[in-house]
């Protein structure tokens, strides 16, 4: 069975592919460069190990973004509401005001437009019928009164200008 094993004369067999996998038969520079490969193989993974590890920590950052993202917007929509309800409470307030005024006699109302803060007599004055503000507009001060119509008229003027007509 020795004899199978030896080539001719006793020697091991030697061939081309014996003399590929055995490190012994290996130059020199064929060492350096499989050093060389084997250690650029360790770098490449490493990279490769590197890149998976900043891909996992972006994916868990993205989920953080997704989750606050998805927070805010809930948030968001919640203000929504809530300012949808104060408008909605501001507006019957200036209406209960509004029929107040139109109630009073024109001079008993222009006494109070007189002391009221501008935002809010505007508001009031907007939403009287014209036939009722009039009077009182007439009955307060000439003054104040032009600067009423003059805001009034600005505001009647916004909308127009930011439609693009």
């Amino acid at each position: 069975s020795s004899a199978a094993a030896d080539g001719k004369g006793g020697q091991p067999a030697v061939g081309p592919r014996a003399i590929q996998t055995d490190p012994v038969m290996f130059t020199q520079s064929e060492v350096k460069l499989l050093q060389d490969l084997a250690s650029r193989r360790a770098a490449l993974d490493a990279r490769e190990k590197a890149l998976e590890d900043r891909a996992a920590v972006l994916k868990a950052v993205e989920e953080r973004i997704d989750v606050k993202m998805a927070a805010l917007k809930e948030t968001q929509t919640r203000i929504k509401g809530l300012l949808a309800e104060y408008d909605e409470k501001e507006e019957a307030k200036v209406q209960s005001l509004v029929k107040i005024y139109e109630g009073m006699k024109p001079k008993d109302a222009a006494r109070i437009f007189d002391k009221l803060e501008m935002e809010v007599l505007l508001r009031v004055v907007a939403k009287m019928k014209s036939n009722k503000s009039a009077p009182v507009l007439a009955a307060m001060d000439a003054d104040l009164a032009r600067s009423v119509t003059l805001e009034l008229a600005e505001r009647a003027r916004l909308p127009e200008a930011g439609s693009g007509q």
